[in-house]
């Protein structure tokens, strides 16, 4: 039987999927049931945790940390200098976008790994061509 493809996974992703009231809750719940290997970096840990802190509160930022802990078929890649240099070099090329550090690192390794679906709401991660789980 043949390996999975990679997926990369977005912060945006990881809220809809924890938050009901995201309008794509039901959408990504049904991903994570079942998930191909999946691929995201500490700077989406690091989003997601700060964006539960400052909606919520440290108890459902604990949680979130949690669940990334939990979730077996996610491996997390740190950026590093060639990493971010690569995002940097991204964020010029795409300079008329307001596109984050963390998206533009996520751009990059998408092409460098290879992977062509992206589990995101956010349109910025496909403008190198990278399917969108929502646009599927």
């Amino acid at each position: 039987m043949a390996k999975s493809p990679e997926a990369y996974v977005d912060t945006s992703a990881l809220i809809a999927f924890l938050d009901r009231s995201d309008t794509h809750h039901a959408l990504f719940r049904q991903a994570f049931a079942q998930p191909p290997p999946l691929v995201t970096t500490s700077l989406v840990v690091g989003e997601g945790q700060a964006w539960f802190l400052r909606r919520y509160d440290r108890t459902r930022a604990l949680q979130f940390l949690s669940m990334i802990e939990d979730l077996k078929p996610l491996k997390i890649l740190d950026a590093g200098k060639q990493e971010v240099a690569a995002a940097t070099t991204l964020l010029r090329k795409f300079s008329d976008q307001d596109m984050t550090l963390t998206d533009a690192v996520g751009l990059y390794l998408m092409k460098a790994r290879k992977i062509r679906l992206c589990w995101s709401t956010d349109f910025h991660l496909s403008l190198t061509g990278v399917t969108l789980l929502i646009d599927r």
